[in-house]
C-alpha cells in the first residue's frame, strides 16, 4: 500500500510518499510544493496542480493530512484551512480514502512524544525510512504524517503478532 502524507501550507505544501508492507516502510519520494506571494486564487490553483500531478506520478493508495491549529492570526490561520482545503480536495477527487491527524498525534506516533521537537521527528523518519533525504522540514514533516497513518492502518502488527508469539514458545 502506498501513502501519501501532506503537510498543508499556502506558502510550501510538503508531501511524502511511503510504501507499506506488512512490518516495513519504504521511502518512495518526498518534495514541497512552493507558490509565490501574490493572487490567493492563483496559489490554491498551484497547490491543486501540483498535488494533482503527485498523485499522478506516485498512485498512492491512501493520504494523510495534518489537521490545522489555530493560532492568534485568524487571516493566517484562514489561509491554512484554504490551503487544507485542497490538501483534502485532491487526493478526495482522485478517489483515495483520507486520514487526518492532529500535529500531537503525528509527533507522539513517530516519536512517542506529543510535544516533540521538529528535529526529534526528522530523526524519528530518518531511522524508520533508512536512507532517506528530505527536500525540505515540510517534507519531512509530510513523511512523519504517512508514517502516523501506516501505523494506524497497522503497520507494525504483523512484527507485533510474531514477537508475542516467539515470547509465548520461550515461555512454554
Amino acid at each position: 500500500m502506498r501513502i501519501l502524507g501532506i503537510d498543508p501550507g499556502l506558502a510550501n505544501m510538503g508531501w511524502g510518499v511511503i510504501e507499506m508492507a506488512g512490518p516495513r516502510l519504504r521511502h518512495v519520494a518526498n518534495g514541497i510544493i512552493k507558490t509565490k506571494t501574490g493572487d490567493l486564487g492563483a496559489r490554491l490553483l498551484a497547490l491543486h496542480t501540483g498535488l494533482t500531478d503527485v498523485i499522478a506520478q506516485h498512485a498512492p493508495d491512501a493520504a494523510a493530512v495534518e489537521q490545522t491549529f489555530v493560532n492568534k492570526d485568524g487571516v493566517a490561520t484562514l489561509k491554512l484551512g484554504q490551503a487544507r482545503g485542497i490538501a483534502m480536495l485532491v487526493p478526495a477527487q482522485a478517489g483515495l480514502t483520507i486520514g487526518e491527524y492532529a500535529p500531537n498525534a503525528v509527533k507522539k506516533t513517530v516519536v512517542g512524544v506529543g510535544h516533540a521537537a521538529k528535529e526529534q521527528v526528522q530523526h524519528m523518519v530518518k531511522m524508520q525510512l533508512p536512507g532517506v533525504v528530505f527536500d525540505g522540514p515540510d517534507a519531512a514533516d509530510a513523511l512523519a504524517i504517512a508514517i502516523c497513518h501506516a501505523h494506524q492502518r497497522g503497520v507494525g502488527t504483523g512484527l507485533e503478532k510474531a514477537l508475542k508469539a516467539q515470547e509465548m514458545r520461550a515461555a512454554g
